[in-house]
């Protein structure tokens, strides 16, 4: 089989306790942002396995069950940060029935979040090399939240015979009606990420892999913040994209948590976009609002970076306490130097990872809760400062 270039590749993978970074090289982020398409032509190794090969063995299609899905977990102080994102990712042992597949997916902005979900979704297709099986996909974004740009290029995928379509739903209520007409006219369409439109949301979308516990996340979250606080004090929150439900279960989530205590008192709520600078200039506001604000409940991974800058540059990084989201670099520095007390890690390799799997079973023809669950849990970990350090060199290969 001819085998055609990736294009840019990564660079050498950093190793740190056995796990992978998330480093790879700026060559190949550029392309994927500009271009969206990782094509991997893959070749059939001589004398392996491949599709079609007689006398191989392995574990016969239908009936397969994934990685087992994880819980979200907090780890304590002193905990085992390695685990928070599993780099040691295998294939399920499923034999894909054929030798191509074509997919399409797109998520709901482009932001180094969905860059490492793209790194579990590449390894995993690496993977189906081995077996001699073509993985040719497209991880497309805009620069900027748009549920009508999202619906916009389903339509458009619809009309190019991909074998499975992905969405991270930007806004369900606007999404959910596009998804439900593509899977009407035959299309087989699945979501991923951190957003589902789910079934009790009215949506007939196939299967979702990805983060299943927002609600749970921010309530956890805000729990921490509250003890932290001595169950006393004002509260912000910032949300993230208007409408995306995995930003507003977190804050909901929050929400319940601070309801449950008289004395304290969300004060501020407000909306960033996704954005660091929105959500710098928005913490700007509070801190000009409320002199005495206690706390910052962080909903997405930029939030908490922009939420930091702004108290740091107040001078008040000693009488606001920060919780937020996921494995940002310069969010990992600052709950290092104790500016933000936790972040909630999701492991994006193994969404991206599992992703792809479920994608090469849907394209089979494979039923959910049969051949692969209906929902892909993926784990979220508590982090704190005496975690940023170890995060830090296993994500980023950075070591003090």
């Amino acid at each position: 089989m001819r085998k055609k270039a990736r294009g840019a590749s990564r660079s050498q993978d950093h190793r740190s306790g056995g796990k992978r970074s998330f480093r790879w090289s700026e060559q190949w982020l550029r392309e994927l942002r500009e271009t969206g398409r990782r094509t991997l032509l893959l070749a059939a190794l001589i004398g392996g396995c491949g599709l079609g090969l007689s006398g191989c063995t392995g574990s016969p299609g239908g009936n397969l069950q994934p990685a087992e899905p994880t819980q979200s977990v907090a780890v304590p102080s002193g905990g085992d940060t390695a685990s928070a994102v599993r780099f040691d990712r295998e294939l399920d042992g499923y034999q894909p029935h054929k030798r191509a597949y074509r997919f399409y997916f797109t998520y709901k902005v482009v932001h180094p979040w969905w860059d490492a979900v793209a790194l579990g979704m590449e390894d995993a297709a690496r993977q189906y090399e081995d077996m001699g099986v073509v993985i040719d996909y497209e991880y497309l974004a805009p620069g900027t939240v748009s549920a009508q740009d999202q619906i916009r290029r389903l339509e458009d995928a619809a009309g190019r015979e991909f074998d499975v379509i992905g969405v991270d739903v930007a806004d369900v209520a606007a999404v959910t009606p596009a998804i439900n007409a593509l899977i009407a006219d035959g299309q087989r369409v699945m979501t991923f990420s951190s957003s589902d439109a789910a079934r009790e949301d009215g949506c007939t979308r196939i299967a979702y892999v990805g983060n299943t516990h927002n609600y749970e996340d921010g309530a956890a979250l805000t729990e921490a913040l509250c003890e932290k606080l001595g169950f006393r004090g004002k509260v912000a929150i910032l949300v993230g994209t208007e409408g995306a439900p995995c930003h507003e279960d977190r804050a909901r989530g929050a929400q319940d948590v601070l309801a449950r205590y008289p004395e304290m008192e969300l004060v501020e709520l407000d909306y960033d976009g996704d954005s660091v600078d929105k959500a710098y200039r928005l913490t700007q506001d509070f801190l000009e609002r409320q002199p005495d604000l206690a706390g910052i409940v962080c909903c997405n991974m930029s939030n908490p970076v922009g939420a930091a800058r702004a108290v740091v540059e107040a001078g008040r990084s000693d009488s606001v306490v920060i919780v937020g989201m996921d494995h940002d670099q310069e969010a990992l520095r600052y709950l290092r130097s104790g500016v933000i007390y936790a972040l909630g890690v999701q492991d994006c390799y193994s969404i991206g990872f599992d992703t792809i799997q479920v994608a090469v079973k849907i394209a089979d023809g494979g039923r959910p809760e049969e051949d692969y669950p209906e929902k892909t849990e993926e784990p979220t970990t508590l982090i704190y400062q005496d975690g940023a350090a170890a995060m830090l060199e296993i994500l980023y290969g950075e070591i003090l």
